[in-house]
């Protein structure tokens, strides 16, 4: 059960977990699903069909082939499970068609850190896409909850592992997002 406040300080009482939409790029959308169908109707039955051959081999307690292909089976009955989730959960996002005003996902972030004049650009996207060391940050990262809704000019102050830093906002714009 949950119970979530409205604007009115009404209450709406319901069964079940609140489940977080994932947004993310249609391009990912379309490489999870493709994942998961390779894994649900392929991979399966070829794993099933090892099993099989493994188990006709005789004694199952030191048998390497079958113990070796159940822990395959295990380990992608859980990248089924994670796909199927994040997949059912996703809320796909074309951020070219949204305005870049204020930081929104897809919008690239360019900051300017007040003690070094050090630049810096990142641009917010879904967590399955998101990949630091390349600027592409989760919306659902600290620093992009501290980005969203700002608008060019004004400031944010982050606590970083190497302390807290405060940016100010150079620019926001859409720019073509490029994830390989």
């Amino acid at each position: 059960f949950g119970i979530i406040p409205t604007i009115s300080n009404e209450f709406i009482i319901f069964k079940g977990p609140i489940v977080q939409k994932e947004p993310m790029l249609k391009e990912t959308y379309n490489k999870l699903s493709q994942e998961l169908e390779q894994l649900k109707t392929v991979e399966r039955a070829a794993i099933a069909k090892v099993i099989d051959e493994a188990r006709e081999l005789g004694d199952l307690k030191e048998n390497a082939e079958y113990h070796a292909a159940k822990d395959k089976q295990g380990l992608m009955e859980a990248r089924i499970a994670e796909l199927t989730d994040v997949v059912g959960r996703a809320q796909v996002v074309d951020p070219s068609t949204l305005p870049h005003t204020r930081v929104s996902f897809g919008s690239t972030v360019h900051l300017v850190d007040q003690n070094t004049d050090e630049e810096v650009s990142y641009t917010v996207v879904g967590g399955t896409e998101s990949n630091p060391t390349k600027g592409l940050i989760s919306i659902q990262s600290p620093m992009a909850r501290a980005l969203i809704g700002k608008e060019e000019g004004d400031e944010v102050s982050l606590v970083l592992p190497g302390g807290k830093k405060t940016y100010d906002i150079e620019e926001i714009s859409y720019e073509e997002i490029v994830l390989d």
